[in-house]
């Protein structure tokens, strides 16, 4: 089922027979569609239900998208204001040199070095990227 997200020019698409879980499908879409701009910082996202009844899938499995994409600063819950899309620019940038410092910080305590810990790190982005 393909529904509209209200106010944007986006269709939202999932697909029972892919491998990838519906809520990752519905979090992959929202946030490449936000960091692309087509998904404009401040639209209000359809309710979980609402959402969850246009596309056929439980509330639960939306309400896990939306949480991914909150904890990923991609969108903000505001009460009754609803979910919006977030300026995700620095957001995403902030949180990924956070990530990166405290796997810096780790790979020394456990004793790598720079380049074994360099090559772990480009393993895991090249698994990340093929199947994301």
């Amino acid at each position: 089922m393909t529904p509209r997200i209200p106010g944007a020019p986006v269709q939202l698409t999932v697909d029972p027979a892919s491998t990838t879980p519906p809520y990752e499908q519905i979090r992959a879409q929202i946030a490449e569609r936000a960091r692309s701009g087509e998904l404009p910082v401040g639209l209000r996202l359809p309710t979980v239900r609402a959402l969850a009844e246009e596309l056929g899938l439980a509330a639960g499995t939306v309400a896990r998208a939306y949480r991914e994409l909150e904890a990923d600063g991609v969108v903000e819950t505001h009460g009754r204001r609803g979910t919006l899309i977030a300026a995700t620019g620095d957001t995403a940038h902030r949180l990924a040199a956070a990530a990166a410092t405290e796997y810096a910080e780790r790979a020394h305590r456990l004793g790598l070095s720079p380049a074994d810990a360099l090559a772990a790190v480009e393993t895991a982005l090249r698994l990340a990227f093929r199947e994301g």
